[in-house]
């Protein structure tokens, strides 16, 4: 891949559904500011793919960040990373389940809506299992489908959005608290999170030391201007309503012509099925993978007799995400994944920056960014600070969970040593 191929890949990953409802949460927490969020996040998570990058091209690995980290850190640590993700994965598969749960309602009479809404989740959610279920070819046709429509709307709401903003809309108070700032980092963080998937094949690239840098560069600053131009003409357009919009890009849009507003709730409704699909994909043959070699219940490791898929992970995964939607809203479940996903992104960095001082080049010349060690520094304590500014109640739950993946990987070790014996 050369460098523009490499950086088309990386805003496919990136632009997700999660960009069609961040903005009216964003708008909740900060107001008008929430276009500096996207701004200082971009600009953090620029510093973290040059560090995955880094790792990526010395350890290529299909297990991605998670295969970097246990490659510097041992297996437990690895473990925990696998850990990390998977819950991460699945609180964002309900959130962005319960925003399409919303738009859809939203649609609809007051009286219909909440009934309307559990109906929507169940089907969606269960729809794209099937579909995976079905066979890896299915899913993998419909998130090819999906991929490059879900830009067009984006472009659209942009062009045709910026001749309606409203200066005014932009000098409504706001009182700002550490708890909404806090939120609203963690909600612009979660828009950007997905890079790490193209850059796992970062040693397959043409002259990785030139095209990556480039890659990024231009990936990081396409998706930056992106995310702050979608929130400057969502808040010029709805001003205060935007908070409490339940599908912001398509009432924006609905304020310069009906016909937009269609385009743009079609616009979500396929940009989040491809994501769902994709994570459906995903998600759960990392739960089938653990449990193949016995680090969860063996159940999660059967496969479908006649299609071969991990049918059992897919339904438990599945399951799991309607719960979390029927529960939650998109806005607290994109914080209780994010921190699960930026606690990830703080090792890999870290491991990246021990592969470094070790030397270690499993697949040729690596990238050998010259400024690794800044980057390193920066993407860490930003990563770190984007956790703090969690809930206490959000952190306990994060520092649970990693406590709790530890203690089960070492009961497993001692129930395998145990058994050889």
């Amino acid at each position: 891949m050369g460098p523009w191929t490499l950086a088309a890949s990386i805003i496919s990953m990136i632009v997700g559904a999660g960009i069609f409802a961040a903005p009216a949460a964003l708008a909740a927490s900060v107001g008008p500011y929430a276009p500096v969020a996207f701004l200082a996040c971009g600009l953090a998570m620029s510093m973290v793919a040059i560090c995955f990058a880094e790792g990526g091209s010395r350890v290529p690995t299909s297990g991605g960040v998670y295969g970097v980290i246990e490659a510097a850190f041992g297996p437990m640590t690895g473990y925990v990373a696998g850990i990390l993700l998977c819950v991460g994965n699945v609180l964002a598969c309900g959130g962005i389940a319960a925003a399409f749960g919303d738009v859809i309602a939203s649609l609809l009479p007051q009286q219909f809506a909440a009934g309307v809404r559990v109906g929507v989740i169940i089907s969606f959610v269960g729809g794209m299992a099937l579909v995976n279920i079905s066979g890896v070819r299915h899913g993998a046709r419909l998130v090819g489908a999906t991929t490059v429509i879900k830009l067009f709307p984006l472009v659209v709401f942009i062009v045709a959005g910026l001749g309606a903003v409203h200066p005014a809309n932009f000098h409504q108070s706001q009182i700002l608290n550490a708890e909404g700032v806090g939120h609203a980092i963690i909600l612009a963080v979660f828009a950007y999170v997905g890079m790490e998937s193209s850059l796992c094949a970062s040693g397959e690239v043409i002259r990785p030391n030139r095209t990556i840098p480039r890659a990024l560069g231009i990936a990081m600053a396409s998706m930056i201007v992106l995310y702050v131009l979608i929130q400057v003409v969502a808040q010029g357009i709805l001003g205060s309503a935007l908070a409490s919009s339940h599908a912001p890009l398509a009432d924006a849009m609905g304020r310069v012509h009906p016909a937009l507003r269609a385009l743009l709730l079609a616009g979500t409704a396929i940009s989040m099925f491809g994501w769902m699909g994709s994570d459906l994909l995903g998600s759960p043959r990392q739960i089938f993978a653990f449990a193949r070699d016995g680090q969860l219940p063996r159940i999660l490791g059967r496969v479908h007799p006649r299609t071969h898929a991990p049918h059992i992970a897919i339904i438990c995964y599945a399951a799991i995400a309607i719960l979390l939607a029927l529960f939650g809203t998109f806005a607290e479940l994109a914080v209780l994944s994010a921190l699960p996903i930026v606690s990830l992104y703080t090792a890999g960095c870290a491991a990246s920056w021990v592969l470094v001082r070790r030397g270690v080049a499993l697949a040729g010349p690596p990238l050998n960014f010259p400024f690794i060690g800044t980057a390193t520094v920066i993407s860490v304590s930003s990563m770190l600070a984007v956790i703090a500014m969690g809930t206490r109640q959000e952190i306990l739950a994060l520092l649970c969970l990693i406590g709790g993946g530890v203690l089960v990987y070492y009961l497993l070790k001692a129930r395998a040593v145990a058994v050889n014996q």
